[in-house]
């Protein structure tokens, strides 16, 4: 695990906010993540971190298809397997945290399953993302991808 990804397992939820707002969107990356769910506060975190990486979710391919770079598809890894599923647009747009711009991964039409789900992003470092999920508009976790260098 990244040394930024796991010193973030031991911060608070207001402690990951203030990384997250003092950050700007960054690049949106490009092929294979790895992801980190982050449950903060929880003195926990790095047990549920560890059981949803390896049984539930892996990270995200990411397809930046448009001349801009600006847009594209990613898809998830799920499963000890990580195969593929549930695939979202990826965008640049105003933040429902702070207002601020972000990375938004919007499941809205794209996915059945995942629907009420919106992911944002900011690239805290080069290729190190910490992450927002909104059910709705409630924020439900944290997390991070870190660029693997596959698929760039």
């Amino acid at each position: 695990m990244h040394a930024t990804v796991k010193s973030w397992l031991n911060k608070s939820r207001e402690e990951l906010d203030e990384i997250y707002q003092q950050a700007d969107a960054g690049t949106i990356p490009s092929g294979d993540t790895r992801g980190t769910a982050i449950l903060a506060g929880s003195w926990f975190s790095k047990l549920v971190a560890a059981f949803a990486r390896l049984f539930a979710w892996q990270g995200k391919v990411f397809d930046i298809f448009a001349d801009d770079g600006q847009s594209g598809i990613l898809i998830n890894k799920i499963s000890p397997w990580s195969l593929t599923f549930i695939v979202a647009k990826v965008y640049r747009q105003p933040s429902w945290m702070d207002g601020k711009e972000t990375i938004v991964i919007d499941y809205s039409k794209s996915s059945f399953f995942a629907k009420v789900i919106r992911d944002e992003i900011r690239e805290i470092e080069p290729g190190v993302y910490l992450g927002k999920v909104w059910w709705g508009k409630t924020r439900i976790l944290d997390f991070a991808l870190t660029h693997t260098g596959k698929g760039q």
